[in-house]
């Protein structure tokens, strides 16, 4: 009987149109117009259609659907790799999402993570066919010049393009040395974010800043390159806290290298924060799960997250209108707090 979809035989593979169609006992052409709200299929027919559809779980392609009405009803949040920082940003995207009829697709466009251009790959493939818009996650390269909306999160040039979002780095990085230098430290070591990166610039910026209004003198012998990676802050930290006249604080640019630091130290004997004092940035999940938890600068990301898509909402309204972004592009900074707690004490002797 039509409409029956116990009756149905499953072919191995995607439900088509003509499955639906065959179910519902009516022609791929009604099928079409009831999935597609078009003219010329009564208000019953469509809504069995429609039930015989979802039933079913037919999808229809986001291509064929981007080619029908140039829009595919997606948003995509491209991100270099899936870690920490992007999984929060994630959370909030997803949350902002929530109730405005698109969906999301989450597409991480380098595994290594660092390939300059994989934006630009990424968009080329993705741009009009299968998202309409896109949210860009640290992106290493930003081209004012995209066949869709984009808003860029924590970009590596900094504020450019038509929309960015960002939290105050070196106001951060300020707050987390001021904290160590309030402890009584003075000998503060930085390991510091990718040098490519202006994330990485400013919050080594904030750190000097907070050491020249103390009145403590830089010493380029406490700097190390932890690169934003655990893997790379190993011997940076090794090479740090092993030397004779090792630092008495770390202050590290994110939260996987402030982690990494506080294993290193303890694989050298040293006591956190008894022997030494480790700050990190970001606050991911994993700062306070760290032992002992983890002092470190939060950024919103979250918020940060959330805040990108209704930047990016706003964007696909003007696009559909064919406004397309003529004014000057929305830049926003959020500020960054310090968290306290049990990795950063008073400096030793």
């Amino acid at each position: 009987m039509s409409g029956d979809v116990r009756a149905w035989d499953p072919s191995p593979g995607r439900v088509t149109i003509s499955d639906v169609a065959r179910v519902a006992g009516v022609s791929v052409a009604t099928v079409s117009k009831a999935l597609n709200s078009r003219y010329g299929v009564s208000a019953a027919t469509s809504r069995r259609i429609l039930a015989v559809a979802a039933e079913l779980g037919y999808e229809s392609s986001l291509v064929a659907r981007s080619l029908r009405s140039s829009r595919t009803g997606v948003i995509g949040i491209l991100v270099a790799e899936f870690e920490p920082f992007s999984t929060e940003l994630l959370k909030g995207v997803s949350a902002a999402a929530a109730g405005t009829g698109y969906e999301l697709l989450a597409y991480a466009g380098s595994a290594a993570g660092g390939s300059v251009g994989w934006e630009r790959r990424s968009l080329s493939r993705l741009a009009g066919t299968l998202v309409d818009g896109a949210v860009i996650v640290t992106p290493t390269v930003l081209s004012p010049a995209t066949t869709i909306p984009v808003v860029a999160i924590d970009p590596h040039t900094g504020p450019a393009g038509p929309a960015t979002v960002d939290a105050d780095n070196a106001g951060g990085a300020r707050a987390a040395t001021e904290h160590l230098l309030g402890l009584g430290h003075r000998r503060i070591a930085h390991l510091r974010g990718r040098t490519d990166l202006e994330s990485a610039r400013l919050r080594e910026a904030g750190y000097r800043e907070a050491l020249a209004a103390a009145g403590v003198g830089f010493d380029p012998r406490l700097v190390r390159d932890g690169g934003y990676r655990a893997a790379t802050t190993t011997e940076a930290a090794r090479d740090l806290l092993g030397s004779v006249d090792r630092p008495t604080a770390v202050f590290a640019a994110n939260d996987l290298s402030a982690i990494r630091a506080v294993e290193v130290a303890h694989d050298l004997g040293l006591r956190v924060p008894e022997d030494l004092s480790v700050v990190g940035f970001d606050d991911v999940p994993e700062a306070a799960n760290c032992a002992p938890p983890l002092t470190t600068i939060a950024q919103p990301l979250q918020e940060m997250g959330a805040l990108a898509v209704r930047m990016l909402l706003d964007l696909l309204d003007g696009w559909e209108a064919g406004q397309q972004v003529r004014s000057p592009g929305r830049h926003v900074r959020l500020p960054a707090r310090l968290v306290v707690r049990a990795s950063s004490g008073p400096a030793p002797g």
